[in-house]
């Protein structure tokens, strides 16, 4: 590749990771200064997609990732939830950038205190589990969490419990995350944690609808596929090669933990799609914590009591479409976005009309030829990053703001017909008509970013790409799509 060619394709790589214009699969890994500090309720990835399993295309997935970049040895505590925090996926059903539905988790840690002898004393012991941790009478620490649905406003609408069918309560529990392969039926059986974790695929309530939806919140793999070093490093990469040149990508033996909800479709257009009217909806994903969080000095010997918190709920992590706090805002915003609603979207509108990376670009690599398009302001931008597009997924008499949106009349894609370009590789069921696992939204960005929807931008026709393929056979097929994940000790030893 000449200097010029490969300068200006540095150019479009980093325009289109800075402009998350709905056509994006990258994450939002630690992307504000203060969420850095919080990992247990930093959103890393959301999709949103009608269900592709078969017999369920009357449903839509919903996914929220949390807690991002998991080594799978992180032990003794591994992954657990926050106890304290609320998490949240909200629902636009009628374009005016204000959630109309809400489904709400909140966690609470279940401690059974184990020990064995030593001498002539019964001593706790350090670990999760004492045994095949696949039996709860070996397992120390376990999660369960409720789900509520909010109809309405977040904090001022009617609130309704989801409730448990198969046991008739409020609770569901999270499996104990991917400790290894001895942990989990001690026969060194690489399958025995995904028949535990599938046990934890519920069958859910869920009041308002129609019927039953299922509900699975627990540690998955990583299937986001990017090389993230090489990207902030100034984009060290080839955006002109094979799609597939750069090996499986700096995730690829991550884990994250997923909040997987199956609602009928019914439920989530309202009333509005009853009456004949727009199937399009809208989403994103928000945690928030108590606004007052005081240190104990001297923590309860139950393992409570670490902080007080108190106060009103405060919002410290959102994400709809994916990369927009992390390249598209600037850093002085980074955080204030994070604790933001959509409706209030109009405050960041000049960072996606004018946005700032390839500009910089430009002048630092004029000399080689780099030019960004300079069509401003970017409309092309605005109608794929804040009111979805035209004959795609734009609601009727839409609020410009920034969220996942999905056309619920669009048919669904057969998992092996997929294509991961999506819109653009022809498969309007794809990226970014919602997003599915298995599509390659950061190929798809930086062709959008760099003028694919417009008539003159320089490089519009040219086929950029990070690089990195995802493998859609790592993915499931069925609920919760996500992967097994990655196991601590692989060995069995």
């Amino acid at each position: 590749m000449n200097t010029v060619i490969k300068t200006s394709a540095l150019a479009a790589l980093s325009a289109a990771t800075l402009l998350s214009t709905g056509i994006a699969q990258a994450s939002s890994h630690r992307e504000a200064p203060f969420i850095t500090e919080m990992p247990k309720v930093d959103a890393t990835d959301f999709y949103m997609f009608r269900s592709y399993e078969s017999g369920r295309s009357n449903y839509v997935t919903l996914i929220a990732n949390y807690l991002p970049l998991q080594d799978a040895y992180g032990g003794p505590n591994y992954f657990d939830m926050d106890d304290d925090a609320l998490y949240e996926i909200h629902i636009d059903n009628n374009g005016d950038a204000k959630e109309d539905l809400t489904f709400q988790f909140r966690f609470e840690d279940q401690l059974t205190d184990k020990q064995i002898p030593v001498g002539s004393e019964m001593v706790s012991v350090p670990l999760k589990n004492i045994g095949d941790a696949t039996d709860n009478a070996n397992v120390q620490v376990r999660q369960r969490y409720t789900v509520k649905v909010v109809s309405g406003d977040r904090r001022k609408g009617t609130v309704q419990t989801a409730t448990n069918v198969d046991s008739g309560t409020e609770y569901f529990f999270k499996p104990l995350d991917n400790i290894g392969e001895k942990s989990f039926g001690g026969n060194m059986d690489p399958a025995a944690y995904g028949n535990y974790a599938d046990q934890h695929i519920y069958t859910v309530n869920l009041p308002g609808c129609s019927a039953n939806g299922r509900v699975f919140v627990g540690q998955r793999k990583e299937a986001f596929a990017v090389n993230l070093g090489e990207i902030f490093d100034l984009v060290n990469t080839n955006p002109l090669g094979a799609r597939d040149a750069e090996g499986p990508g700096d995730l690829v033996d991550k884990n994250v933990t997923s909040f997987a909800l199956e609602v009928p479709t019914s439920c989530l257009t309202g009333s509005a799609m009853t009456a004949g009217g727009d199937p399009v909806i809208g989403a994103w994903t928000t945690a928030s914590v108590r606004q007052a969080r005081v240190i104990n000095r001297a923590p309860s010997a139950n393992g409570k009591g670490a902080t007080v918190e108190g106060g009103a709920w405060a919002q410290v992590s959102r994400l709809g479409m994916p990369l927009v706090n992390e390249v598209v805002i600037g850093l002085k915003d980074k955080d204030r976005f994070n604790a933001s609603e959509p409706m209030n979207d109009g405050q960041f509108l000049t960072y996606v009309t004018n946005p700032t990376l390839p500009e910089l670009l430009e002048i630092l690599f004029s000399s080689a030829g780099a030019e960004a398009p300079n069509n401003f302001p970017r409309t092309d931008l605005v109608s794929a990053f804040l009111t979805g597009i035209d004959g795609l997924n734009k609601p009727e008499g839409v609020t410009a703001s920034e969220m996942l949106r999905l056309n619920t009349a669009i048919a669904v894609t057969a998992a092996g017909s997929q294509n991961d370009l999506g819109v653009l590789g022809g498969d309007t069921a794809g990226f970014p008509n919602g997003r599915r696992p298995v599509d390659d939204v950061v190929d798809a960005e930086l062709r959008v970013a760099m003028g694919a929807l417009t008539t003159d931008a320089p490089n519009k026709d040219v086929p950029f790409t990070d690089g990195v393929q995802l493998d859609p056979n790592t993915l499931r097929t069925t609920f919760p799509y996500l992967a097994t994940p990655v196991a601590g000790s692989p060995n069995g030893l």
